[in-house]
């Protein structure tokens, strides 16, 4: 071979090798391009669903915003505003017993198993009004919902009429249907129903499971719920008439026998 091929030879297979380089730069670029535009695009995914959660998290969830409701729909049978002043009996009756109770408290169970009866005898004589006022505070020490959702259903009882309301609260409060404070089977409407379903007057009663399914006194609930915030009211059961406490002869609590609770009120009704 002449020298002179033998350049040729050599320039060309150099010109192959830098053609060869040029190819693999550009593929080296092409796929730098790809990985960053790739991860540029998963970034932006995990900086698009980490907003979208906090976002989540933020958002007011159902039983806040029916608290910031501007439009409450008020039960039937209620009056005062956003309807959260439920009074039950005859309007000849002179004197009120305030009632303020919450759904899912244990001692407020033992007192409606043990007082509710007579209450309601009283009532329908005409002994005396109920003004009855739900708190929601247990959902706040046990965490959960039941107090809130029980007290929107005893609104869509209290639709229904101030006897059904009576009725639907002390079976909910009843030994057989009433949980373990811990439990929250109140935040269930098909057990509130499935309660309700002891009551004749609610009894398979389309309005009233609509009512209760579909939250309408949510924004009630938590409007009661406030007016207990703002009555000073430490605890539950409490019973006031005439602005003073009616409490167990010896005693700073209320009253848990029928026994206890008439002395009581036969007291404060003669004050």
């Amino acid at each position: 071979m002449s020298k002179r091929n033998s350049q040729a030879n050599k320039a060309a297979a150099r010109e192959r090798l830098r053609a060869e380089r040029e190819r693999q730069a550009k593929k080296d670029k092409t796929r730098k391009q790809v990985v960053v535009a790739v991860s540029v695009v998963a970034a932006l995914a995990v900086v698009g669903g980490i907003s979208y959660g906090v976002m989540q998290l933020n958002k007011p969830d159902a039983w806040e915003a029916a608290a910031d409701a501007k439009n409450v729909t008020a039960p039937k049978n209620t009056s005062g505003k956003d309807g959260t002043t439920v009074v039950v009996g005859k309007s000849s009756a002179k004197k009120t017993l305030e009632l303020y109770e919450d759904s899912r408290c244990p001692v407020c169970a033992t007192f409606e198993q043990g007082v509710g009866e007579t209450v309601s005898k009283d009532v329908e004589a005409g002994k005396y009004k109920v003004q009855y006022v739900g708190a929601t505070f247990i959902d706040n020490t046990d965490n959960g919902e039941g107090s809130k959702n029980a007290l929107s259903a005893l609104g869509a009882a209290l639709d229904v009429s101030p006897e059904a309301f009576m009725e639907y609260k002390a079976a909910l409060y009843s030994a057989e249907f009433h949980p373990e404070e811990s439990d929250d089977k109140f935040a269930k409407d098909s057990y509130l129903i499935e309660v309700a379903n002891s009551v004749d007057a609610l009894k398979g009663n389309k309005d009233f499971q609509k009512n209760v399914e579909d939250g309408t006194y949510d924004a009630w609930a938590m409007k009661m719920s406030k007016a207990f915030d703002n009555s000073g009211v430490q605890g539950t059961p409490t019973l006031k008439m005439d602005d003073k406490k009616i409490t167990a002869e010896g005693s700073e609590n209320a009253p848990m026998t029928a026994d206890e609770f008439t002395k009581a009120i036969d007291k404060a009704l003669k004050a």
